[in-house]
């Protein structure tokens, strides 16, 4: 058994090479010899957003507060509210993060494959997150 206590992994600031606007990622655990999932909370300030990606075995999302927008490609934006629990496909081009004026917090679950768990694309411009 390992036991992870809280405020012992640092929080740290989501790139700008990856996001738009202020987003905190806060580690939650790794992949080790024993599992390939990796997990963080991540908190979003209203308007902050991922740019578009993807992940080689697929995402899962559980929201824990706030209100946010999700959307993949070729898709609507959906709201995504507490309680929520979003899933993506394997390579599936995607975009997700809170709302225009409510920030929103998610726990975020995707698994590596071959030592990588995402590949980063274009940003989200204000138009696609405005529509």
């Amino acid at each position: 058994m390992e036991i992870k206590r809280n405020g012992s992994q640092p929080s740290g600031k989501g790139p700008a090479d990856w996001f738009t606007g202020t987003v905190r990622v806060d580690p939650l655990f790794q992949a080790n010899n024993s599992t390939r999932a990796a997990g963080a909370s991540v908190t979003f300030e209203p308007g902050a957003r991922t740019a578009w990606h993807t992940h080689p075995v697929g995402q899962t999302l559980i929201v824990t507060a706030g209100l946010g927008r999700v959307q993949r490609e070729g898709g609507p934006i959906e709201e995504i509210r507490p309680g929520d629990v979003v899933s993506f496909a394997p390579g599936e081009k995607h975009w997700h993060g809170a709302s225009p004026t409510t920030a929103m917090t998610h726990i975020a679950i995707q698994e590596h494959h071959d030592g990588k768990v995402v590949d980063w694309m274009e940003h989200v411009s204000n138009e696609q997150y405005q529509a």
